[in-house]
């Protein structure tokens, strides 16, 4: 809990990433025949992915006159998909064999086995399973003044034959299944305190775990985290040219819509602007990346309300 008492609707989650690509002919290849992910909408320059039929969990978008991310700037570091099972990660595991699609890591981190690569842009994308929580590693002592049971994620050389041989003597292959998710996004910012006091302070994610003065990890409802932070692009970094490749935005997605309106009602008392979009609304962390926060329906599938919520709150928001 923040130390001012609040705190962000636990069932909280991220919903879809929106990309800046350079040609949605290059990046589309790869998000679909490699990844496995499905059109479930297209409009010009936009294409939206999802796993199976449900709600997209990628949005790319096509940028005339895109250019690479500086090294050296904020945005975003990767995004994570979530896959359900250790055997579904083998699976894609397999199909990265087939397509020879070349990893830039693979990790475990205690509470997760990890695949690392990047899209045709240079996206970093994390796919990972999660391990069940009552096998999650905590700290025995106080390191970094992290209390006794803390989380202690850790990062580990990941067991690619151990994962594979899930698969038996077929070794088949997949895509993405459907009830893969976006699990976490992880964020280059310029400063961490500046930044963890909104993530924590203002928006009213729980501290999960803290990698001295450049990197920390925050979530909703005691998940090993939602939200990673880290200035390994240099403190003080400045934000890429708008034109740059890269994350446009994220959705923030609340229980419900009173969930969404207590929160709006708290950033806009901590006087952090919003705008009142078609998906829900945008505000900015301090180092500018940019977040839609959005409310989830009763049923089963996870849609925004916002015109109906902005009418509502319109005299709150302006």
């Amino acid at each position: 809990m923040s130390e001012n008492g609040f705190l962000i609707h636990p069932e909280t989650r991220i919903g879809c990433v929106h990309l800046k690509v350079s040609t949605l002919h290059r990046a589309a290849p790869f998000y679909i025949d490699v990844l496995g992910l499905q059109r479930v909408g297209e409009a010009a320059h936009r294409l939206e992915l999802a796993a199976g039929a449900g709600a997209p969990l990628i949005v790319l978008e096509e940028t005339p006159g895109a250019v690479r991310k500086p090294a050296r700037t904020t945005g975003l570091y990767h995004f994570a998909i979530l896959v359900p099972s250790r055997i579904a990660l083998a699976r894609i595991v397999m199909r990265f064999i087939e397509t020879q699609y070349p990893l830039q890591g693979a990790s475990d981190h205690g509470v997760s086995e990890a695949l690392y690569l990047t899209d045709p842009d240079g996206n970093g994308i994390e796919i990972y399973a999660d391990r069940p929580s009552n096998a999650w590693p905590r700290t025995n002592g106080a390191p970094d003044g992290a209390p006794n049971g803390a989380l202690a994620m850790v990062t580990e050389p990941l067991d690619i034959e151990g994962l594979l041989s899930l698969l038996g003597e077929r070794k088949e292959s997949a895509g993405l299944p459907p009830d893969t998710h976006i699990g976490h996004i992880h964020l280059h910012v310029s400063r961490l305190d500046e930044a963890e006091r909104f993530y924590h302070n203002m928006l009213g994610f729980d501290r999960m775990q803290r990698y001295g003065s450049s990197a920390a990890f925050l979530s909703a409802g005691g998940y090993h985290h939602h939200i990673g932070i880290n200035t390994w692009a240099g403190v003080g970094a400045p934000p890429p040219p708008a034109n740059a490749v890269g994350l446009r935005h994220f959705t923030l997605q609340l229980r419900d819509q009173p969930a969404l309106q207590r929160l709006i009602e708290r950033v806009k008392a901590g006087g952090v602007a919003l705008t009142a979009e078609e998906q829900g609304f945008m505000l900015a962390d301090p180092s500018g990346n940019q977040i839609v926060l959005t409310a989830a329906n009763t049923s089963s599938a996870w849609r925004v309300d916002a015109g109906a919520l902005a009418s509502a709150t319109r005299e709150r928001i302006e």
